[in-house]
This record gives C-alpha cells, sequence and structure tokens, in this order.
C-alpha cells in the first residue's frame, strides 16, 4: 500500500522531485491541448464560435434598438 494518501494526490514532479512547472510553462502546454482540441474538433468549433458572433451582434443591436 501506498503512503500518499488518496485524498491529497502528489503531482508527478513533485514525486520525482523536479521543480514544479512554471506558469508559462503551464500556459504552453494548455495553449498546446487547446489548440489539439480546436483541430479535432474543427467544425464544431468553427460553429459556435459563428453562433456567439451572431447572439453578441444580435444583443448589440436589440440594445442598441431599444435604447434609441
Amino acid at each position: 500500500m501506498s503512503d500518499i494518501p488518496i485524498d491529497n494526490p502528489v503531482s508527478e514532479s513533485t514525486m520525482l522531485n523536479e521543480t514544479p512547472p512554471t506558469p508559462q510553462e503551464l500556459k504552453t502546454k494548455f495553449v498546446k491541448y487547446a489548440m489539439r482540441n480546436m483541430v479535432k474538433k474543427g467544425g464544431k468549433s468553427l460553429q459556435h464560435f459563428a453562433l456567439s458572433a451572431i447572439g453578441l451582434l444580435t444583443l448589440f443591436v436589440g440594445l442598441a434598438y431599444l435604447t434609441k
């Protein structure tokens, strides 16, 4: 049985006595995974972007009309 408690997981870098990743390294990893996910689901990402853009444009036009 391991001495590491289950409710307090230890990262792999801590177990290997390495220095933890810097915020810049974490940001780079996040961007890498986000881009990979976007490429893998390209059509759905573009569809969501288009719907968001149309929704925001509709909101702004509607607010402009109401506050006229």
